[in-house]
């Protein structure tokens, strides 16, 4: 019987066997397999390699994580648990910097543990086991309303194009750029697909049109230099993309290339729409030049998709796995919560004072 990947749990918890569940994305497409991750060493790699990736992925990730973590703690002292805890957190918050999700379901998490201090070690570790899947359930729930909200920008027969991957892989289900069409989908509508290949990483050649081809989407994978001629051709109605961390200002950071498929959207007139959870809203981060970048080996570049080196042995790389796109090339943000539009900066603040 033929399995679509929506069938499969991007993040799931076993808890009978102390695991981790997640589809390894690194193995995508051409091998589907389940990791069954069981101590706090593994998970963080899993995070660090891309096994697990996507922010709502590696938020819910973060969260059974840490739970494994604090249910290994072998004390009955409130605060030499809670030391473990901390110790625990720092570790898998160093797997990734970009992501803000990561650090947000961590501290969702840390909080359990801050605000029951007179609570047994035992009944704490329940507690953090209940805000784990809610926080997973909670990611389900959000999604689907990213993409019913973000479905009504568009209409049935649509061409859409996406950058990296930001679907039902991305998250525990639908995604967040991808929401949209997958609650379509359920509707009856059909859309077209154009994918970046998104470098270095090849998310949406790997990740973003297997999971679309899976669902019968009409899928079109295009290199990251074609997304210009697409557009000049007339042939892309709308574009979404995910994205890691969202500023104050309505900045927004995601996949490396994404600035630039704003800018060539803002020259030819096609609406750029950025699907974001409210997780991912930072009103820490006043202006995304503040937010982040993570830098990641060369070798992605110069040899990882090859079978020998492909660049001269003496050539430099740069390789910083994110950008930052300016709200001014954004034409709204989708939540869970409803759509933003600007001016960000006021509306941000005022989503976030309704909701968050």
């Amino acid at each position: 019987m033929k399995h679509n990947i929506i069938d499969f749990d991007t993040v799931a918890l076993d808890d009978q066997n102390n695991a981790l569940l997640i589809i390894d994305q690194t193995q995508l497409p051409g091998k589907k397999e389940i990791l069954s991750l069981t101590n706090i060493e593994d998970i963080r790699e899993a995070i660090c390699l891309l096994k697990v990736r996507g922010a709502p992925a590696i938020g819910v990730a973060a969260a059974i994580g840490i739970y494994l973590a604090a249910k290994q703690i072998n004390t009955d002292s409130y605060f030499e648990f809670l030391a473990e805890f901390n110790k625990a957190k720092k570790y898998l918050a160093s797997s990734r910097p970009t992501a803000v999700n990561l650090f947000w379901a961590l501290e969702r998490m840390e909080e359990i543990v801050l605000d029951n201090p007179d609570t047994k070690v035992a009944e704490i570790k329940e507690l953090l086991r209940e805000e784990a899947l809610l926080i997973r359930e909670e990611d389900i729930n959000v999604c689907k309303s990213i993409g019913e909200y973000g479905l009504s920008l568009i209409k049935d027969g649509d061409a859409i194009l996406t950058h990296c991957n930001a679907g039902s892989l991305a998250a525990v289900k639908y995604g967040t750029a991808l929401a949209p069409i997958y609650v379509g989908l359920e509707q009856g509508m059909k859309f077209r697909v154009f994918a970046d290949e998104t470098r270095p990483l090849l998310q949406g050649a790997r990740l973003t049109a297997y999971e679309l081809v899976e669902h019968g989407v009409d899928t079109i994978v295009i290199c990251d230099n074609m997304a210009s001629q697409v557009m000049k051709n007339g042939w892309i109605d709308a574009i979404f993309v995910g994205c890691d961390r969202v500023a104050a200002n309505g900045d927004v950071a995601n996949k490396i290339g994404t600035s630039g498929v704003a800018i060539l959207a803002k020259h030819y007139g096609i609406p750029f729409y950025v699907c974001a959870p409210t997780s991912t809203i930072d009103m820490n981060i006043q202006f995304g030049n503040h937010i982040p970048i993570e830098e990641r080996p060369g070798e992605e570049i110069t040899e990882m998709w090859y079978k020998q080196r492909m660049v001269h042995p003496y050539a430099l790389t740069y390789n910083p796995a994110f950008d930052i796109t300016d709200h001014e090339l954004i034409t709204a943000i989708v939540t869970e919560y409803g759509i933003v539009r600007a001016p960000y900066k006021e509306n941000l603040k005022e989503l976030y004072i309704n909701h968050l």
